[in-house]
This record gives structure tokens, C-alpha cells and sequence, in this order.
């Protein structure tokens, strides 16, 4: 009898476990299934995105990956390649935050040849600049001369009162080629096209604030800082209130010559306009002479660069006597990549030349981080770099080499810095007003680029499960509107982000 009971629980003992293998094995079928299902669902839903009939013939370049587990969520032509317009400065920053540290500073060093008696420098004053971006008003209080009002004290805390000889300026570190291959000339007046150098100042662009007057009369026009180093050709007149207003500000092609023409009304607000300067080291050199002038400092010398000088200045024969020292690298981050800064961008690239290669040079700065785009699996064979900032249209990547940059960078002992220095989604920078009220806002860190028929946004964020992807979308001759380019690449963001595996 026991035998016999023995028999028959042994029975339903396999029979029971055959039947839970069999439900286990079909529960892991199910959600299988449930996961590729929700994975096919999402790469369905990201096709109605970019097919798009309003860029029908435009040609998107898609890649979303996985950090967690490698795996590619999505891609579309992602080895194809696109111009990234701003999408550039990604591999410029990462480049400089690896190769030279994020607490690298630059300095800009101040020497005289001569001795310093009773007040006086009875020589010339020598300042060797090494590329620094950051000698303005971004990270320091007040006006945009509050650098040079602080060298000022320094030199007279020094017992420097009055210079005999000249002003020099060493901008000998960095090549004379302000502009970047494939640049416009359209642009060469704005802001945004503003030419490198190694000694440069307030983003080497001025500011033009025009106000209106008494109606009929002409508008106050001033520059901002107020230094000659610039001329006006001011033709802007104020006009009633029911009239139309139109303000142009322009800089003559090749001069200092700054044309302001147009109307503002009577109740407008103040105008301010940025415009690019030409010859960063004598526009640096100038307004720093007027500001130690305007603070008690008599030069009796002029200004002009060490390579004008009337006699050869040997280095041996120069005294240092302060160093000026920059925020570090991480802070100037924050500057070109949420702000897309393109003078920050072109001022790195020529530092990285000249830190790896002893010269600053763009061909030096993009062999630099050439080699190592080749460490982290990117062939520099296969892209194009031709400046630091994305302004050119000769700038070639394709959105694998994008995503394995930033795959890249997430390993790296870097990262929060890289990762910190970008844009948050409906927060900061660029992307403060993208996103907001979606469940992308602060989460999505990425960098957009922005060009004539040209938009892209690439970088990092979470689903609501905090499985982390890296992405990089790219669109290329579309005719509409920007803004239905940025739409999708926002949906596409906000679709991500809600993104579960089932």
C-alpha cells in the first residue's frame, strides 16, 4: 500500500513539475514576446516621426543606443554622413576635457624689460596671451573691462604708475587665421563668426545699444565698452509710434568700421546688437590701454604687437611680474556647450594644437583629436573636421560616430564634467525653452546644432524605468521651418523617456 502511494505521489511530484516548467517556459515566451512587441512598437512609432511628410525631402540620420546593455534601440542611416552644425562642439569639448584635464587653466603672462623705479617703468610692458576665451565679463562681476581694471591695480600694487615705452602684445601662440574653413562671409560681421586669437577680449565682439531720441532726430547710438577701437557710421532716425521700425547694424567687410542704419520708435526699448571685431590682439591691446589710462596708469609709449617692435625683445631679457589664470576647463565647458559658444569652440581646438603640438593652429587642433577619435573607435578617415565649432558646412559625422563619442565619454573619468556642461531640456542653454512640461524636461542633457537647412540634437537621457539611453538625431536639407525640426526631435525625446521594457 505505502509502495503503491510512494508510486503515485511520485507521479504527480514530475507530472506537477513538468506542467510549472511548461507555465514558466511560457511566461518567459510571454514576456519575451511582451518586450520585443513593446521594442517593434517603438521603432514603428519612431518611423511615423521621421517619415514625416513635411521632410520628405529632407534625409534624417538616427542612432539610439542602449548604455545599460549595448543594445540599438533605433537607427536610420546611422553611418551616413551629415553636416552637424553645432553637434561639433561635442567632439571638440570631449576631445579637450580628456587631452588637457578639466582643471586645466590658460594663463596669460605679463613681463616688462626694464626696470620699475620710483613709480616708473622705465621699459616696455610685454603680454603674452596663450588663448583664453574667458577675459570678459562672463565669469567675473561687473563690466566687460573688470579684467583689465584688476591688471591695472596689479601693475600699480607692483609700483607701476607710469610706463615709459610700449605696450606689447605676444600673441605669437596661436596662428593669424581668425576664420574658420568653409566660413561665410555673409556672416563675418555677427557675433557668431567672431575671428580666434591668442590675446582676445570680450568674445572679441562689441556691443552696439541704439535708444531713441525726440522724434525725427537721429537715435542715441554708444558702444559698449566705450573705446575708439571701433567707428560708427550711425544713419538711425526716430520715428513715431504708429511707424515701422527697422535697425540694421553691420560691420564694413575687412575694417572697424560699424554702419547702424535704419528707424526705432519712440517707445522702443533700447536695441543691442553684437557685432564682430577685426584684429583681436590690437582691439585687446587698445580698450586694455584706455581702461589702465582711465585708472591712473600714463603710457607715453603706444601699443601694437611684439612682431612690430622697433628692436628684437629677447625672451631672456624679460622680468615676470604677474600671471592672469582662467576659470578652469570644466566652468568654460559649461559656456561652449550650453550656450554653443562658437568662439569658445575655435579658441579650444587651437589651445588643444597647442598643447599637444606647440603651435595653435586649427590643422594642429584637429590632429590632435584625431588621434584620439582613433582610441575610442571612431576612424578619423571616415568624418570631417574642419573647425571646432560646427559653423562650417565642411564638418562631415555620421550619428554611430556621434553615439560612440558619447558611449565613449559615459566611461570615462570625465563624465560628470562632460555630462554637466551640457543643456538640460526646458532648464538651461539652448534647450531652456525645448521640452518644458514633459516628462523630457530636466531629464534630457543634450546638445543641439543649428545651421541653414541643418538641425541636430544628440546626448543623453532616462527612461522612466532609469535604463539610461545616448541618442543623436540629424536632419540635413529640410526646406520648412526649424521649429517642426526641433517638434520632432522633442516628441522623439518625450517618446524615450517613456520608454518600458515590458
Amino acid at each position: 500500500m505505502i509502495n503503491t502511494v510512494s508510486k503515485i505521489f511520485l507521479v504527480l511530484l514530475v507530472f506537477t513539475s513538468i506542467l510549472f516548467s511548461q507555465q514558466k517556459d511560457t511566461l518567459s515566451e510571454k514576456k519575451s514576446s511582451q518586450s520585443l512587441n513593446s521594442l517593434v512598437e517603438l521603432r514603428d512609432q519612431l518611423d511615423d516621426y521621421f517619415n514625416d511628410k513635411n521632410f520628405s525631402d529632407a534625409v534624417w540620420g538616427v542612432m539610439i543606443k542602449s548604455l545599460k546593455t549595448g543594445e540599438v534601440i533605433y537607427k536610420r542611416n546611422a553611418d551616413r554622413l551629415f553636416i552637424p552644425a553645432s553637434n561639433m562642439k561635442l567632439f571638440t569639448g570631449a576631445a579637450a576635457i580628456i587631452l588637457l584635464g578639466s582643471d586645466f587653466t590658460y594663463e596669460t603672462n605679463f613681463y616688462v624689460n626694464g626696470d620699475i623705479e620710483k613709480g616708473l617703468l622705465k621699459g616696455d610692458l610685454i603680454i603674452q596671451g596663450s588663448g583664453d576665451p574667458t577675459i570678459s565679463n562672463r565669469f567675473y562681476e561687473g563690466s566687460q573691462t573688470k579684467i583689465f581694471e584688476d591688471w591695472a591695480d596689479s601693475l600699480k600694487a607692483r609700483g607701476v604708475w607710469a610706463i615709459t615705452g610700449n605696450i606689447y602684445g605676444d600673441d605669437s601662440y596661436f596662428d593669424n587665421v581668425g576664420l574658420g574653413k568653409g566660413w561665410t562671409l555673409d556672416y563675418e560681421s555677427s557675433w557668431f563668426e567672431a575671428p580666434s586669437g591668442a590675446l582676445s577680449f570680450d568674445d572679441n565682439s562689441i556691443e552696439i545699444k541704439i535708444e531713441p531720441s525726440e522724434i525725427n532726430y537721429p537715435a542715441k547710438i554708444s558702444i559698449i565698452p566705450d573705446t575708439k577701437f571701433v567707428q560708427l557710421a550711425p544713419k538711425v532716425i526716430t520715428v513715431d509710434e504708429n511707424s515701422e521700425q527697422s535697425v540694421s547694424v553691420r560691420r564694413l567687410r575687412g575694417t572697424n568700421l560699424i554702419s547702424v542704419t535704419g528707424n526705432i520708435r519712440k517707445d522702443s526699448k533700447p536695441i543691442s546688437e553684437h557685432v564682430s571685431i577685426t584684429d583681436p590682439t590690437m582691439f585687446f591691446l587698445t580698450v586694455l590701454k584706455e581702461v589702465f589710462e582711465q585708472k591712473g596708469i600714463i603710457i607715453k609709449g603706444r601699443i601694437g604687437g611684439i612682431d612690430s617692435a622697433e628692436k628684437n625683445i629677447p625672451s631672456d631679457d624679460l622680468t615676470p611680474i604677474f600671471t592672469h589664470r582662467s576659470v578652469p576647463l570644466k566652468m568654460i565647458l559649461k559656456e561652449l556647450n550650453k550656450n554653443s559658444n562658437n568662439f569658445y569652440a575655435e579658441q579650444i581646438l587651437k589651445t588643444i594644437g597647442l598643447e599637444i603640438y606647440n603651435f595653435g593652429t586649427i590643422e594642429n587642433g584637429v590632429k590632435a583629436c584625431n588621434d584620439f577619435f582613433n582610441t575610442m573607435g571612431i576612424n578619423p578617415e571616415n568624418m570631417v573636421m574642419a573647425d571646432g565649432s560646427g559653423l562650417s558646412r565642411l564638418n562631415l559625422v555620421t550619428p554611430r560616430q556621434i553615439v560612440n563619442l558619447l558611449s565613449y565619454m559615459n566611461k570615462s573619468d570625465e563624465f560628470l564634467q562632460f555630462y554637466e556642461s551640457l543643456p538640460i531640456a526646458g532648464v538651461d542653454g539652448t534647450l531652456m525653452d525645448r521640452m518644458k512640461k514633459t516628462s523630457a524636461e530636466n531629464n534630457v542633457r543634450a546638445k543641439a546644432g543649428y545651421n541653414n537647412n541643418v538641425s541636430a540634437l544628440s546626448g543623453y537621457l532616462k527612461t522612466v524605468s532609469g535604463e539610461q539611453l545616448v541618442f543623436s538625431m540629424l536632419v540635413n536639407n529640410y526646406l520648412v521651418p526649424p521649429a517642426l525640426a526641433n517638434y520632432i526631435q522633442d516628441n522623439v525625446c518625450h517618446r524615450l523617456v517613456n520608454f518600458i521594457r515590458n
